[in-house]
């Protein structure tokens, strides 16, 4: 810093005010995005390829948990 300088605070305001609309920014991009991932997943009445793998994804994942609680328990 300068000697005999203060600092220019409306540079250092409008820096917090950019990195503030930096991550808004990046709210609405991912809120569209899953916006767009679940409109595909529900549109077609349930023969969305989309829905099928989640159901096939979410199938495959509780069968393989529930192998490793049983086995955890000896079952």
């Amino acid at each position: 810093m300068v000697q005999g300088r203060e600092p220019d605070k409306r540079n250092n305001m409008f820096s917090k005010v950019k990195k503030g609309q930096s991550t808004v920014e990046y709210i609405v991009l991912v809120t569209a995005v899953l916006a767009v991932a679940i409109l595909f997943m529900v549109s077609g009445g349930g023969n969305s390829p989309f829905q099928s793998k989640l159901n096939s994804t979410l199938s495959t994942v509780t069968d393989q948990m529930t192998n490793m609680a049983n086995r955890l328990t000896g079952q």
